[in-house]
C-alpha cells in the first residue's frame, strides 16, 4: 500500500531539534549528538526512535525530570584492562555517551582488535542500531545493548513487568558483500513502546500478543496497553535478562525502579555495553578457494539467500531502502501527524514550526 509523507529538509529538521535540545539547557555538542541520531533513526525508517520519541523520554524521565542531565562530564573510571574501559555517565544525555563510546571502541579495536566500553549511571541513548550502523559502515563489526528507561515487560510465565524492553544492536560490515551495513536490531519485547506510541498517534492497532492491559488480558489497542509481553516467549525473556544481568555486572539498578519515584540508597539510571571488533582480529585466513575474508563473507550470504531463498531480506535491508526512498524524496520523511508532533516541538522551543500544508508531499510504496 503507498504511503503519503511530508519531506523536511535535513537541514532544517537538525536545527528545530537542536533548537529543542537548547532550550532544554543542553551543550550545543550534545544538542547536535542528539540530532545526528534522530536524523540517522528517521532517514532510516526508523519512526519509534525519532526527535519526538526522544524529546518525550526526556520531558518524562530526562531533564524535566531529573534523570538526565545537561552539559554533565563523563568519568573514566581506574582499569587495569587496555581494551575495556569502564564509564560513569554521570546521567549525561545517552546520545552523547553513546556516540563517544562507539568512537572510543573504534580506536580501541584498531590498537588492541576488539574495545569495550561499559556505562553505569546513564540516560537512555534510543536507538543502538544508528551506532553500529556507523562502525560496521566504517569496517568493523560492533555490538550494543541497554537497559531500557522503565520496566514494562512481562517475563515470559510472569504476571508483573519487570523488565524493560532491553534492546540488542548487532553491526556487520557487509558493504562490499551486499551494499549496506548488516544490522540486527531489535527490542526484546514482540514491539517496542515507541511503537505503541507511533501507533496511537496514527490511529492503528497493535499486532496480535504483543501487549496486556491494566487487567493483564491481550490487548491490540494502543490506548490500553499498558505493558509488552517478550518476543518468542523464554527467548525474548532469555535476551531482555542478559541486558539485565549484564548491567548488573558494570552497576545498574533495580529494574522496577528505573526512572520512578526516588528509592532512598538506590540508583536508577540505565546502563550500556559496546564492543567493536576489527575483522582482521578473528581471521583465521584459510578461506575457501583463495576467497578474501570480505569475498568469504560476499559468498556465504549469497548461498544463504540461494536455492529459492532470493525473496528473504538481510536484517538491515528495510533500513537501507528506507533510506534510499529519502534520498529519493529529497529530505525526511514524516506524516501528517509526526508533522504536527515536531510542529508543537518546536513552539515550546520558540522556533518556525514546519507546518504540514507548506511541505512537499512524497508518495511511494513502502520501503
Amino acid at each position: 500500500m503507498a504511503e503519503t509523507f511530508h519531506v523536511v529538509p535535513i537541514a532544517r529538521h537538525e536545527s528545530l531539534v537542536r533548537a529543542a535540545y537548547l532550550a532544554r539547557g543542553f551543550a550545543e555538542t550534545e544538542a547536535v549528538d542528539a540530532a545526528r541520531l534522530a536524523t540517522a533513526a528517521t532517514r532510516h525508517g526508523i519512526r519509534t526512535h525519532n526527535a519526538i520519541k526522544a524529546l518525550d523520554l526526556d520531558s518524562h524521565f530526562g531533564s524535566k525530570a531529573g534523570g538526565c542531565v545537561p552539559r554533565a562530564t563523563i568519568r573514566r573510571l581506574p582499569s587495569r584492562f587496555d581494551a575495556c574501559q569502564t564509564w560513569d555517565a554521570c546521567k549525561k544525555l545517552g546520545q552523547s555517551v553513546a556516540w563517544e563510546a562507539i568512537e572510543t571502541c573504534i580506536g580501541l579495536a584498531d590498537v588492541h582488535g576488539s574495545g569495550t566500553v561499559a556505562v553505569d549511571n546513564a540516560f537512555h541513548y534510543l536507538w543502538g542500531g544508528g551506532y553500529v550502523m556507523e562502525a560496521a559502515r566504517r569496517g568493523y563489526v560492533a555490538y550494543t545493548n541497554c537497559t531500557a528507561s522503565l520496566a514494562e515487560v512481562v517475563p515470559f510465565g510472569g504476571v508483573f513487568p519487570t523488565l524493560g524492553t532491553n534492546p540488542h544492536s548487532w553491526g556487520f560490515p557487509t558493504m562490499d558483500a551486499v551494499g549496506y551495513p548488516l544490522v540486527i536490531d531489535w527490542a526484546t519485547s514482540v514491539i517496542a513502546m515507541g511503537r505503541v506510541q507511533q501507533l496511537k498517534r496514527e490511529g492503528k492497532m497493535l499486532p496480535p500478543d504483543a501487549a496486556v492491559d491494566a487487567g493483564g488480558r491481550p490487548t491490540t489497542d494502543p490506548a490500553h496497553a499498558v505493558s509488552l509481553l517478550p518476543f518468542g516467549a523464554h527467548k525474548g525473556y532469555g535476551l531482555a535478562l542478559l541486558n539485565e544481568v549484564v548491567a548488573a555486572l558494570i552497576g545498574g539498578s533495580l529494574p522496577t525502579i528505573r526512572s520512578r519515584a526516588a528509592v532512598p540508597g538506590e540508583k536508577q539510571g540505565c546502563a550500556f555495553f559496546f564492543q567493536v571488533i576489527h575483522p582482521e582480529a578473528i581471521s583465521g585466513g584459510a578461506f575457501a578457494r583463495g576467497r578474501s575474508q570480505a569475498a568469504n563473507v560476499q559468498a556465504v550470504l549469497a548461498d544463504i539467500l540461494g536455492h529459492g531463498n532470493d525473496r528473504c531480506l538481510l536484517p538491515g535491508q528495510v533500513e537501507a531502502q528506507a533510506a534510499a526512498r529519502s534520498d529519493r524524496a529529497g529530505g525526511l520523511l514524516f506524516s501528517r501527524a509526526e508533522v504536527e508532533a515536531l510542529d508543537a516541538i518546536a513552539r515550546e522551543a520558540g522556533v518556525e514550526p514546519l507546518v504540514a500544508d507548506t511541505l512537499p508531499v512524497f508518495t511511494e510504496g513502502p520501503a
